[in-house]
């Protein structure tokens, strides 16, 4: 379906049609704007990269744009059919352009520099200001981006630590956020490595559920690809799949951050092209309304049904940035209006669109929590995209989509916004489980020592598995989860230091070990999606550990997205893997992979290699 703007213009004209695609990876592009220059006409290329306009004549000339790309022009003449191919453009990832304005004369730049050594650049802003043709583009070289702190998991002692307890995490956040450092010529920062996202951006060929719970749980064991004298244990669930035409009723609010931090092209303007994609996707029986928050909050467009998309996106293509950042009143006001179109038999849902930098309000971490976490208590739950960069804080992001019941994702480029708003339609907006908990119990007589690889910030304490009260993640429709354990088998030195000393007042003797032919048994917990009381499965796990050639595609990909994620961490757990090794992994496990979401990590690889060596 195409998005025509608001245009009064109802003529006979000259009807075109073609397709948009990435002129280096041949891929269809979605949500190009294509606007006849000189009239309000314009319409989106749809998710195949397709789009039809009808114009006023031969002279007329078409501007095709799309964020992270170069805008390209085209006169209509003769053409029935035009395809265009647009390239992408470099984007240097510590500037923040804040403004762009005329080229001053040499007299005005002296009282200019006065003048901004009191205002809210300084002096520095203004020394860092460059000429680009007739332009003078005023930048901030500041880079103020907010990781939380990750202290990896250490080895724990089966014999004296045998559960090991945590929520799962589907978000994909951090996975993307390192594709932006790395695609602009840097590595991340250890921070923003967070391997469980990394993990779980790919998809796994995991079977369908077949019983009563809503996924399934699968399981296997093998050898260690960095140290092969310890074994993987490779954890799966797989939600799930709803078709989109039985998944139920939404009432969704956009609550869009328009203050002036998001006047950049990879914020604003790419979030309006996102948005577009997913109202393509919304359907009569949805609602959607619109808040926005700068100096204020304010309703742009109230709950409007899903098959009015001509509206919606006119009220999209509308928005402007500027301003401060009230990110507390704009939470308040979408819950509000959340909370007046309720659907009670549906899924209600608010969709945060920011670069996170909140300033006004409600703006410690601590508040934002109490807020949010009060307000999922009346079934809104809460997704968050992420937007920017240079300003970027990914920490408050991360803590509010986990708080309000909700996943978290970081949309870096288009076809990012593709992947999380077309492709994982289901899965990013519709629950099918919630507060999911998962705990190991690991057998002594196998397993020496183990390791959770990643999920540091979802950790939980053993009795929370119980504890119906404390909060876990979310599984969405069709979504897959993965979790890896590093295991130290009994008999093989342990060189992690993870051993304690002689207990002073208990037997230090072995305990005597039951079942050794389970490696360890793995429990879940969870609610539907409307309940207070979980449900208990589980599932065991046999001492039966393949060697590498023999293991599954899922187990060796996600060893070697595991291994790079250690690789960018400098981890102290990496054994003797390297960027070579990790190649060779990921290229052996590649698959189907229809996507191309596999080939652009072994890209990612190769690019980060190349900047280990400089």
């Amino acid at each position: 379906m195409f998005l025509m703007a608001s245009w009064s213009g109802n003529y006979q004209g000259i009807t075109i049609k073609g397709t948009v695609i990435d002129a280096g990876s041949k891929s269809s592009l979605a949500g190009v704007k294509v606007l006849e220059k000189g009239t309000p006409n314009q319409v989106f290329t749809d998710k195949t990269g397709s789009y039809e306009i009808i114009v006023q004549g031969s002279q007329s000339r078409l501007l095709f744009s799309l964020s992270g790309f170069k805008p390209q022009e085209v006169i209509v003449g003769t053409k029935e059919f035009i395809h265009v191919s647009l390239a992408q453009v470099m984007k240097k990832d510590d500037l923040v352009v804040d403004e762009i304005k005329p080229l001053e004369q040499p007299e005005d730049r002296a009282a200019k520099r006065d003048m901004m050594g009191h205002g809210a650049l300084g002096t520095k802003a203004y020394n860092a200001a460059y000429m680009s043709g007739e332009e003078q583009v005023i930048v901030q070289q500041f880079n103020t981006e907010d990781y939380s702190p990750i202290t990896e998991n250490i080895f724990h002692r089966a014999l004296n630590n045998p559960l090991s307890t945590f929520a799962i995490d589907v978000d994909a956040a951090s996975y993307s956020n390192i594709r932006r450092f790395i695609t602009n010529g840097q590595l991340p920062p250890k921070d923003a490595v967070r391997i469980e996202e990394m993990i779980n951006y790919f998809h796994y060929d995991y079977p369908q559920p077949d019983g009563s719970d809503p996924f399934s749980i699968n399981t296997e064991v093998a050898t260690c690809p960095w140290d092969s004298e310890h074994l993987l244990v490779h954890i799966g669930l797989q939600g799930k799949r709803i078709p989109v035409q039985n998944l139920w009723p939404s009432n969704l609010v956009f609550l869009i951050d328009v203050s002036g931090s998001m006047d950049t092209p990879n914020k604003l303007p790419l979030l309006k092209s996102a948005f577009s994609l997913l109202v393509n996707e919304l359907r009569p029986q949805d609602r959607i309304a619109i808040v926005v928050y700068a100096g204020a909050a304010g309703l742009v467009l109230p709950s409007t049904s899903g098959d009015q998309k001509e509206k919606i996106n006119t009220a999209l293509n509308q928005l402007q940035a500027g301003g401060s950042t009230a990110g507390g009143q704009g939470i308040i006001l979408a819950y509000k209006i959340a909370q007046e179109n309720l659907m009670k038999e549906g899924n209600n849902r608010i969709i945060l669109a920011t670069d996170g930098d909140f300033n006004i309000g409600a703006s410690s971490n601590g508040e934002m929590e109490r807020l949010i976490e009060e307000k999922r208590q009346t079934g809104i739950f809460l997704t968050v995209l992420g937007f920017g960069m240079g300003n970027y804080k990914d920490s408050k992001m991360e803590i509010l989509a986990d708080k309000g019941n909700g996943n978290y994702a970081y949309i870096d480029n288009i076809l990012e916004a593709k992947k999380v708003l077309v492709n994982e339609f289901g899965g990013t907006l519709f629950t099918i489980a919630k507060d999911v908990k998962i705990q190991v119990e690991f057998n002594p007589g196998v397993v020496q020592s183990y390791r959770l690889v990643g999920y540091e910030n979802r950790k939980l304490n053993d009795e929370d598995f119980n504890n119906d009260k404390k909060d876990a993640g979310e599984l969405g429709s069709g979504h897959t989860v993965t979790a890896i354990y590093e295991i130290i088998p009994v008999g093989v030195e342990d060189k992690t230091n993870s051993g304690v000393d002689p207990l002073k007042y208990q037997d230090n003797q072995p305990k005597i070990i039951r079942n050794s032919s389970e490696i360890l048994t793995v429990k879940l917990r969870y609610k539907a999606p409307d309940g207070d009381v979980s449900k208990l499965t589980s599932h065991i796990v046999k001492n039966e550990a393949k060697d590498p050639e023999r293991a599954s595609e899922n187990l060796r990909f996600s060893s070697s997205v595991a291994a790079f994620g250690m690789l960018l961490r400098d981890s102290e757990f990496k054994g003797n893997m390297n960027y070579d090794m990790v190649l060779q992994l990921a290229k052996s496990a590649k698959g189907k992979d229809e996507e191309g979401y596999r080939a652009e990590f072994i890209r990612l690889v190769e690019s980060a290699k190349l900047m280990v060596k400089i």
